[in-house]
């Protein structure tokens, strides 16, 4: 009734501003009466296009204005945006009312969680909601594609696949056949099976009663069949419009046929695929699946247009050929290359791109009224621009915002996840008490101190798990000076942090389901942070998806590992963007290609041209083999770099362009985008290259007059020099001036990283400690060093990683000990004193040092020992004054009064290193000195040891503590803290020029 017997197909060509022209194009036709646009209705296919366009209708207006319905296809509540259109009265539709995205979800993740357990392939809960997630993607597009599930069990090709796939192929055939069954149980239905009926009542309904308005389908793409009826009923029926986006009508006949979709084979009736990464792919299967031809299709008169840049859109339709016609390029004509208006710029790094794309974007502003816009899908290029913007005050209306997994609200959900999930290990503690909040208002400044003092404490490996961890590293233990003072201070301050971590860990600790775990969380993110987790844009956003998930998730997996928590958290509130209300500048976006779909800019940057990054790597199917979709008619994955290509294609209608890359991304070198290279060759020597950005950028914060620093050679006054130092610093002082210099005068030591491996030093602690009880009981019976050593482990507040991969080794390098000091006792030799604690004044200068053992030797002479969990240190390193050790303690023995109990004239004749590395008999333990009585195999004579060592210490003593000496940087790999102070020294400055 009422059809018209053409097509009222239309195409806005890419250089003119869709929504603009849209919008004029209307208000042309039905403008004069002021009812006529408010009874009229458009369809779109999204949220973002219903903005562009209403802002389009804004702009266009100059008054008041009453605007057509804007309807999106593709919201979940179409049926109440499409209102009296959909059922009007008496004349309603039986569809049944659709299953919510988010028990869909959670209903789907749980029958993947028992169908894998069932095969003996079980998966946490975090995986289960990944699988979930891309099996509710392939119900959906083979909803969209009305691909009924009988099509599996038509499939021929599924013993060929590989045995990963055949696994995937039989879980989703046992999944598909129990969908339904769970969907008529709860008397629902997909939600994409709803539009399509939708989809299908509204085509029926227009055929027999057409709205009474106009219709309009206006920057629909997608191929869906349902959708392409309905878009075929809406060209036909009067009153009704069709306006493709970008459809090229410059390309040729045998061009527009290269493409595909092609005809079936005749002897299989399946169509071969076609280029789907064509920009005019899906718009060439959309005009096949409505019945139309491409010839058929209009040009929309309203809206600018630009001779220059519709020349352009033929040089943009060649480039983009499918790849067996790219050879045309070799004859054409420069005047057919032509890409007036469009420059590119190439940068070494990604840093270099997003100050060159600000520069870009803060010069538009220069000139009144004109708009600017950078297009990427690079969500970090676009936060680093945006980070750029901000130094001339430019906060640029980014319209894809930022997903709710790095903003305030989210990252405290998944901290408080990660924290009970890694029992409160350092990391994660940390994190979330310094979250920003936690503990805001008057209190915050005093709890980040403590959380300070508890970082500092935490330094190094990892403390027992669970709070009681924390409360036996805070708890006080003896003989430990270095950090009594620290240790106190936070003892003070961790009662009120634990009181409100305490009922966190007791409830997760019986939280076994998912529900309970949610609103655990729910309840102390709610504590921890008084409400404001849940206040602003970004709270009620965070707000919203909880409360989804918490009315489903009882649905949600059976198995609901804490474990897999953090990574549940994280991939729900990924999905979920929020975009501030209030907008930003007026004249500077930042848009996804989404957006960018429908709008243009006076200047479009198009940034992150790099493989990968645009177009982006299509997201593997876990369910379907790229064999399967084609076989099932799903479009294949790389459709997708055909919908970017598109977004490509169209923004370079702009009536300035600028193209962006970067040769090294965050990841390392990038290789140029495919549409990048095809433009470039197809331009030629129309190539245009904007290097003054590239000047403006070294510019913009260049140092006039780069003075670098000269090699640091402090020399403080002699009265602020120490004038005590232990043996172990004197190798520091002698190896490595400056950075003693750093450590004892500038009181700068290096901090161990949080959670750390246990380092040399901290295995070297653990030693020491057996000893030192060992020596304590008096008897040192070697008999008794095992059991110590697994007492030692037995303790609550061992290391775990100590405990399970060196307690092993260390057993039995503590059992070498034992052998040698009983084999030593039986030939004369006994111990005199361990871990003992002498000094002397040499030079000037007190010198303190700790014995770990003083043996007496038969002659009555004693035997300096020192143990070591690795190499020990060559006699050439004690000759260089860099390993002192042995012959300074033996020096202070030889003094009165040097070491307590030894008598006055006692003769340090042997100087012993006792390793507990690997020896040569594939065990562990040995003994290395670097004296030998006659000097052999380059070792130093033990009667020179002592006076040897004395003169180096005394040459050093004089020439830097109590001479002015000044302590000069230098470069000493052979060094244990080689590196440490290399900042410091400004080491990459100097270090090589001639005059350094």
């Amino acid at each position: 009734m009422g059809d018209r017997t053409r097509p009222a197909l239309y195409s806005i060509p890419a250089h003119r501003a869709f929504a603009d022209s849209l919008v004029a194009g209307l208000i042309a036709q039905y403008g004069a009466d002021p009812l006529a646009l408010a009874r009229g209705m458009i369809l779109l296919p999204n949220n973002r296009a219903v903005r562009a366009v209403s802002d389009a209708f804004v702009r266009a207006s100059g008054g008041g204005l009453l605007l057509p319905r804007l309807t999106p296809l593709g919201d979940p509540e179409l049926d109440e945006r499409l209102g009296s259109a959909l059922d009007p009265i008496g004349m309603g539709a039986d569809i049944p009312p659709a299953i919510t995205p988010m028990r869909r979800l959670m209903i789907l993740s749980r029958m993947v969680q028992r169908v894998r357990r069932a095969a003996g392939q079980p998966v946490d809960a975090g995986e289960a909601i990944r699988l979930g997630q891309a099996l509710a993607a392939a119900l959906d597009q083979m909803e969209v594609e009305q691909t009924p599930a009988t099509a599996l069990r038509d499939l021929t090709i599924a013993p060929e696949l590989s045995e990963h796939w055949q696994t995937s192929l039989r879980f989703f055939e046992i999944l598909m056949a129990q969908w339904p069954q769970e969907l008529a149980r709860r008397r629902v239905i997909d939600p994409a099976d709803r539009r399509n009926r939708l989809f299908a009542h509204i085509a029926a309904r227009w055929k027999d009663a057409p709205p009474p308005g106009f219709v309009v389908a206006a920057g629909i793409s997608t191929t869906a069949p349902a959708v392409a009826n309905l878009l075929a009923r809406v060209a036909t029926m009067k009153g009704g419009q069709v306006v493709f986006a970008g459809l090229d009508q410059h390309m040729r006949g045998d061009e527009w046929d290269a493409i595909g979709p092609f005809d079936p084979d005749p002897m299989t009736g399946r169509r071969p695929p076609g280029h789907e990464t064509h920009p005019q792919y899906a718009l060439k299967r959309l005009l096949d699946h409505m019945g139309f031809d491409r010839a058929e299709v209009a040009a929309w008169r309203w809206g600018s247009d630009h001779d220059a840049r519709a020349a352009r859109g033929r040089s943009i339709s060649l480039a983009m050929l499918p790849p067996r016609l790219t050879s045309r390029w070799r004859d054409l004509k420069p005047a057919q290359r032509t890409l007036a208006g469009v420059e590119a710029l190439e940068v070494a790094t990604s840093a270099d791109e997003a100050q060159a794309i600000a520069i870009a974007l803060r010069g538009a502003l220069e000139e009144p009224g004109r708009t600017a816009a950078l297009v990427t899908p690079d969500r970090q290029l676009a936060t680093r621009v945006s980070a750029h913007l901000q130094r001339w005050g430019i906060e640029a209306d980014d319209s894809a915002g930022q997903p709710l997994s790095h903003l305030p609200p989210g990252t405290l959900l998944i901290a408080m996840a990660e924290a009970v999930a890694d029992r409160f290990a350092p990391v994660a503690l940390l994190t979330l008490l310094k979250h920003p909040l936690v503990m805001r208002g008057e209190g915050r400044l005093e709890w980040l101190e403590g959380v300070r003092a508890l970082d500092l404490l935490l330094r190094g490996p990892r403390p027992p798990a669970d709070l009681r961890g924390i409360d036996l590293l805070v708890a006080e233990h003896e003989g430990e000076d270095r950090l009594r003072d620290l240790r106190a201070r936070v003892r003070t301050w961790w009662p009120q942090a634990r009181a409100m971590l305490a009922p966190m860990e007791a409830d997760f600790a019986q939280a076994r389901a998912l529900p309970e775990q949610l609103a655990a969380i729910r309840t102390h993110a709610s504590r921890l942070s008084a409400e404001t987790i849940w206040a602003g844009h970004q709270g009620h956003a965070a707000a919203a998806l909880f409360a989804d998930m918490e009315e489903a998730a009882s649905d949600g997996p059976d198995e609901a590992d804490i474990g897999a928590l953090p990574s549940l958290l994280d991939r729900m509130l990924r999905a979920v963007a929020v975009r501030p209300p209030q907008g930003g500048h007026p004249r500077v976006a930042i848009l996804g290609l989404i957006e960018a779909r429908l709008a243009h800019s006076d200047l479009m940057i198009l940034g992150g041209l790099n493989e990968g990054t645009w177009p982006g790597l299509p997201a593997p199917d876990p369910w379907l083999a790229p064999r399967i979709r084609r076989e099932l008619g799903l479009p294949a994955l790389e459709s997708r770099i055909g919908f970017a290509a598109h977004d490509f294609a169209s923004a370079l209608g702009a009536p300035r362009v600028l193209l962006t890359r970067s040769r090294r991304g965050t990841g390392g070198p990038a290789v140029a985008s495919r549409f990048w290279l095809r433009l470039r060759a197809m331009a030629g020597q129309q190539w245009k290259q904007a290097d003054w950005l590239k000047h403006c950028v070294h510019g913009l914060d260049a140092v006039a007059h780069h003075r670098p620093s000269d090699r640091p050679a402090p020399a403080p006054p002699v009265e602020m020099r120490p004038r005590r130092i232990s043996v172990t610093a004197v190798d520091r002082l002698n190896a490595d001036p400056f950075a003693f210099y750093a450590q004892r005068i500038l009181k700068l030591s290096r901090l161990d990283p949080i959670d750390a491996d246990p380092s040399a030093a901290w295995r070297g602690t653990a030693v020491h400690a057996i000893l030192q009880r060992w020596a304590d009981e008096g008897a040192r019976d070697p008999a008794r060093l095992e059991a110590l050593t697994r007492e030692l482990f037995q303790e609550a507040d061992a290391h775990p990683l100590l405990r399970a991969l060196w307690q092993p080794r260390l057993l039995e390098g503590i059992g070498w000990i034992a052998r040698t000091v009983a084999e030593d006792r039986a030939a004369g030799r006994s111990i005199w004193m361990a871990e003992k604690e002498g000094r002397a004044r040499i030079a000037g200068v007190t010198l303190t040092g700790k014995a770990d053992r003083i043996d007496r030797m038969p002659d009555g002479t004693i035997a300096i020992v020192d143990y070591k969990t690795g190499k020990p240190p060559s006699a050439k390193q004690v000759r260089a004054g860099m390993a002192l050790q042995l012959g300074l303690l033996g020096a202070i023995a030889e003094m009165e009064d040097g070491f307590d109990g030894l008598p006055i004239g006692v003769r340090a004749s042997e100087f012993e290193y006792w390793s507990l590395g690997r020896n040569k008999q594939d065990g562990f333990g040995y003994r290395e000195s670097p004296v030998d009585p006659d000097g052999r195999r380059d070792k130093i004579r033990n009667d020179e040891m002592i006076a040897m060592a004395r003169a180096l210490f005394t040459a050093a003593a004089e020439k830097w503590l109590t001479g002015d000496a000044p302590f000069e940087a230098g470069v000493n790999p052979e060094v244990a803290s080689y590196g440490e102070y290399d900042q410091l020294m400004r080491l990459e400055e100097w270090y090589g020029r001639a005059d350094a």
